[in-house]
């Protein structure tokens, strides 16, 4: 199999790398330049239709798609150690808690990223407004986010998750494109003290 990625800063990418490093596993990458528009070349956009990475390729042509998808795929391969919970309730809650960051988070973090950046403005007909409520909204979920860890370790359950792979990955790219979180944030600091130290 081949994993069609790109470098960091790309968040969805990393994750993925991410959650191989914390499976010990290894995939060979095939890696694109995003600024060089190579996830939207034919090649790419025949095997990916949306033109976006990471995706798997796996050896008998099959592509796998979304950074979630293409984890719980290998998570079903290599169940040890588990990343998405081993009971009905585990899975539940950490799928809870990935829906949580990426519709809660990282929604406003890409609508930030593509309206409010300066990368992005030969892209996209930025909209400014749209820019300040991204970065409003991503704020007022670190806050968010920031008590829900009061008293928790990890946010799904008593060890690492995926949900911890999808959190700290938008964590660090909104702190690149401008987004840190603030100081006052106790609990999600100490959080990302933890993640980054187990994780990255």
């Amino acid at each position: 199999m081949l994993l069609w990625s790109a470098p960091d800063p790309a968040p969805n990418p990393r994750r993925v790398r991410l959650f191989l490093a914390a499976k010990g596993l290894t995939c060979p990458e095939k890696m694109l330049s995003l600024p060089a528009r190579d996830h939207k070349s034919a090649d790419v956009m025949a095997r990916n239709p949306r033109g976006q990475v990471p995706f798997l390729e796996l050896d008998d042509g099959t592509i796998i798609a979304e950074t979630i998808s293409i984890c719980r795929y290998l998570d079903e391969l290599h169940p040890q150690p588990p990343m998405f919970g081993t009971t009905p309730l585990a899975r539940a809650q950490t799928d809870m808690w990935i829906r949580r960051v990426e519709t809660g988070l990282g929604t406003p973090i890409s609508l930030f990223w593509q309206h409010g950046h300066p990368l992005t403005a030969r892209l996209v007909a930025q909209i400014p407004a749209m820019a300040e409520a991204a970065r409003a909204q991503a704020f007022t979920m670190m806050a968010w986010f920031d008590a829900q860890l009061a008293g928790r370790e990890w946010l799904a359950g008593d060890h690492v998750t995926m949900a911890d792979i999808a959190l700290l990955t938008n964590i660090d790219f909104a702190s690149w494109i401008g987004l840190a979180v603030p100081a006052e944030h106790a609990h999600l600091l100490a959080w990302h003290e933890r993640a980054t130290a187990r994780l990255a």
